[in-house]
């Protein structure tokens, strides 16, 4: 979770160093001139993700106490949650852009997509059992197939040249379809289970750069998960966590 905003400085360097070179340019023939003055145009994206948690526990979690059938993947007679943490991963995403303009400067974009990733959570538990103790470490993986439906608003700076900067945001209704996983699965392991359905806030910016055929754009955005996406089933592992909310960063690269 501490490299993250490096990740994200970096990025960002990257884009300020395209619109400096941008800036540097002498004034050239622009590419497809008359682009962002038709109704409405289509395309498609494919980015790079990366899915979180934010992660609230409850007050005085450690010092709830648990018994066996509140953790039948490992023995204990009793049992402790002493801290839980989650691991970003990266995933992929595709998708389809539509693009209404309904202004000089502002454009209304739907973007149906799907995106594969990953998060763990992981576990800190100390254990009882016949008078020993013991502590564990216990990672879960959960797999996450999100079918999204993004609506924002895009705001277009000025161009120079064959280059135009722009700001997004939005919401997005997302389906997971991956998360109906209440089943257990071999020797008493147990999954853990979120909620199918999330709504999410995003934000973001990105360059775009018309060729000679084809308007190609750079977008990095992030989206915040508005809804407790945790099933509760009363076991070690959900009932410590008041509120566990999504999270993802999506660089994206458009092709209009």
């Amino acid at each position: 979770m501490q490299l993250l905003p490096k990740r994200v400085i970096l990025i960002l360097l990257i884009i300020s160093g395209f619109m400096l070179q941008a800036s540097a340019q002498h004034r050239k023939v622009r590419n497809l001139p008359g682009y962002d003055d038709a109704p409405y145009h289509f395309g498609f994206i494919l980015g790079m993700n990366e899915m979180l948690f934010t992660i609230k526990t409850n007050p005085g979690f450690q010092h709830q106490s648990y018994d066996a059938l509140a953790t039948p993947d490992f023995n204990s007679d009793s049992s402790h949650l002493l801290s839980v943490q989650h691991t970003p991963a990266f995933g992929f995403t595709i998708g389809i852009v539509s693009n209404l303009r309904i202004a000089d400067n502002w454009d209304l974009r739907f973007v149906p997509s799907l995106s594969f990733g990953e998060r763990d959570l992981n576990y800190v538990i100390s254990t009882r059992f016949l008078d020993v103790d013991d502590e564990l470490n216990i990672n879960k993986k959960i797999q996450s197939t999100f079918v999204e439906f993004p609506l924002n608003l895009k705001f277009k700076g000025s161009r120079y040249n064959n280059m135009r900067p722009y700001w997004v945001g939005g919401i997005r209704y997302s389906l997971d379809l991956a998360s109906d996983s209440k089943k257990k699965e071999g020797n008493n392991n147990i999954n853990i289970a979120l909620e199918r359905n999330d709504l999410y806030g995003e934000i973001g910016g990105g360059l775009d750069f018309y060729t000679a055929f084809f308007k190609f754009g750079m977008e990095l955005k992030m989206a915040y998960g508005l809804r407790d996406v945790l099933r509760r089933e009363g076991n070690i592992y959900t009932s410590g966590i008041d509120r566990l909310n999504s999270k993802m960063f999506l660089l994206s690269f458009t092709f209009e």
